[in-house]
């Protein structure tokens, strides 16, 4: 399958919280999904930070690094996507995807009912329903 040209590629990314081990250590599930065709193509796990916008940007493949993208407005995405290239709002489909993930995956159903007890066996659980569901598209 070819990618579309880097001008027509456009992206929305997003954060889910869960939590590991207990309540009180958060972790946040980044994605960033090509508007177009509605793939994930991006995914990482770590803090709500530059950091955790840093490590999105880098599990991007590359044609996505000069992708249009738009996001909820969250500061941390402004140290990665720069200029006219970041648009805040528009996140209608990633946000209905992350809905589909809490729904479908028990460890991310709510705060008070559910959370992992290994970081390691939570980020198998979100990788094996990224690529289920990118399969599914097809």
């Amino acid at each position: 399958m070819s990618t579309p040209a880097p001008a027509a590629l456009v992206l929305e990314c997003d954060e889910v919280c869960t939590f590991v081990t207990r309540h009180t250590r958060p972790l946040w599930i980044w994605l960033a999904m090509n508007r177009h065709s509605r793939r994930i193509v991006g995914c990482f796990m770590g803090a709500r930070d530059e950091v955790g916008a840093f490590g999105l940007w880098e599990s991007l493949p590359t044609p996505y690094l000069d992708a249009r993208c738009h996001t909820d407005g969250l500061a941390a995405y402004k140290s990665v996507v720069f200029g006219g290239l970041h648009v805040i709002g528009g996140t209608q489909h990633i946000e209905r995807f992350n809905a589909t993930l809490r729904l479908r995956v028990a460890h991310l159903v709510r705060r008070s009912l559910s959370f992992s007890r290994k970081q390691a066996h939570l980020e198998l659980l979100i990788w094996m329903f990224i690529h289920r569901y990118n399969a599914s598209l097809r």
